[in-house]
C-alpha cells in the first residue's frame, strides 16, 4: 500500500498580490497540483489524502469540476478529502450538492466519520469544517474502531482557533497514520505516525523553506513516510551583512550574486545587518528591482564611535543626547533605533546648544 498526503493546496490564492509575479504565482498553484495528479498517473499510488484547504476560499462550481476531472484521470487511486477552515462548507457552498467521481470520498459531515476502502484493508476517518473557526479539540477523543486493518485519520487544525491538537492525545489514539493539515510548514509531529504535509506551494512570504507533500508506504505492517519537495519555487530570507566599506552599488552586486546562486525564480526577503558607514545612503527600492523581492528590512546600524562623538560634542545637544543613552547601559532594539536615527538627524542638521 502506498499513498500521497497533501494539504493546504489553496487553489484560488493570489500570493503577493500587487507584486509583478503575483498572477504567475496564482497559476503556479494550480499547475503544481496538476503536476501531482500527472505524477500519480505515471506512477500510481493507492490512496491520495487531502487534509483540508484544497481551495483558498469557497470553491466555484467550475473549479470543483476542474478538480473532479483531474481526479477522474487517476481512477485506480482512491481520493479522500475534507473541507478546511478556508474552504469550509457554508450554507450556500457548492460542496453541499456536488457529485464527486466514484473514486473520490469527500468527508462532508461535521462529525468524525469513517469509511473502509473498497480495495484495501484500510479505514479512513475525517470530518469537514462548517465554520471558519472551530475552537473545540474535536480530535482529542478520536480513536479507530475495533477492526483489523490500517487506520488513517485526516485532521485539519493545530492552533487555538482551528481545532487545537494535543500531540499526546494523537499519539495515544491508536491510528496508524494521521494526515495533518493547516500548518503550512511541513513538520513531523510523531515519526511515521503523524505529520503536517505543509502547503503544497508556499502561499505567502512567511512560508519559507521547502514545500511539497508526504509519501507513505506500508512496510512490514507499519507505515513509513518521507517528505517530497515539490514546489516550483520557495520564499527565502536573504541576509546581507554590511560593513563600513559597503556602498549602494557593492550591495546591489552582492544581492544579485546571491539571487543568481540561489535561483532567480525564488522569492526573497532581504534583511540588512551589520555596521555600515554613517554616510551610506541606502536606497531599498533599487534592491527590490534586482529580482523577486517582497521587502527590504534594514537592521543595520551606522558605525558611530559613540565615546569619541560624546567627547567631541560634550556640552552640546548632541553630546547630551549621546550621554543620555550611554548612561542606560545595554540598549534594546527600540532604544538603539532612537539613538542612531536621532543621532543621524542631529549630525546632519549640525544641532548644537
Amino acid at each position: 500500500m502506498r499513498f500521497i498526503h497533501l494539504a493546504d493546496v489553496h487553489l484560488g490564492a493570489v500570493p503577493d498580490r500587487g507584486c509583478p509575479w503575483s498572477k504567475e504565482r496564482e497559476e503556479e498553484i494550480w499547475s503544481t497540483f496538476r503536476r501531482v495528479i500527472a505524477g500519480i498517473r505515471k506512477d500510481p499510488v493507492d490512496l491520495l489524502f487531502i487534509s483540508g484547504d484544497l481551495f483558498h476560499r469557497q470553491p466555484l462550481m467550475r473549479e470543483l469540476k476542474e478538480v473532479n476531472y483531474l481526479f477522474s484521470t487517476i481512477p485506480d487511486t482512491r481520493v479522500y478529502l475534507m473541507a478546511g477552515n478556508h474552504d469550509f462548507i457554508s450554507r450556500d457552498s457548492f460542496y453541499n450538492t456536488f457529485e464527486w467521481n466514484s473514486n473520490v470520498v469527500f468527508f462532508k459531515s461535521r462529525e468524525l466519520t469513517w469509511v473502509k476502502d473498497p480495495k484495501l484493508d484500510v479505514y479512513v476517518y475525517g470530518l469537514s469544517y462548517y465554520d471558519r473557526e472551530i475552537k473545540e479539540g474535536l480530535y482529542d477523543k478520536a480513536s479507530p474502531i475495533q477492526e483489523e486493518g490500517i487506520h488513517i485519520l485526516l485532521a485539519h487544525g493545530g492552533d487555538e482557533k482551528h481545532i487545537p491538537l494535543s500531540a499526546a492525545s494523537l499519539a495515544a489514539a491508536g491510528f496508524d497514520y494521521i494526515a495533518l493539515g493547516h500548518i503550512h510548514k511541513p513538520q513531523i509531529l510523531i515519526r511515521d505516525q503523524a505529520a503536517f504535509a505543509g502547503a503544497l506551494e508556499p502561499i505567502d512570504r512567511n512560508d519559507t523553506g521547502d514545500h511539497g507533500y508526504m509519501e507513505g508506504r506500508l512496510v512490514n505492517g507499519r507505515i513509513r513516510t518521507e517528505f517530497v519537495p515539490f514546489a516550483c519555487r520557495s520564499y527565502q530570507q536573504l541576509v546581507m551583512t554590511l560593513h563600513e566599506e559597503t556602498t549602494q552599488i557593492s550591495l546591489e552586486e552582492a544581492v544579485k550574486s546571491q539571487i543568481f546562486r540561489r535561483g532567480g525564480r525564488n522569492i526573497y526577503r532581504v534583511i540588512l545587518q551589520g555596521m555600515r558607514s554613517p554616510d551610506l545612503l541606502l536606497i531599498p527600492e533599487k534592491l527590490k528591482n534586482l529580482g523577486n523581492i517582497t521587502d527590504v528590512i534594514d537592521e543595520s546600524w551606522p558605525a558611530y564611535n559613540l565615546p569619541e562623538l560624546y567627547k567631541r560634542y560634550s556640552g552640546t545637544l548632541i553630546g547630551d543626547y549621546i550621554g543620555y543613552f550611554l548612561s542606560k547601559g545595554e540598549l534594546d532594539t527600540v532604544q538603539k533605533k532612537a539613538l542612531y536615527y536621532g543621532l543621524q538627524a542631529l549630525l546632519e542638521t549640525g544641532s548644537r546648544r
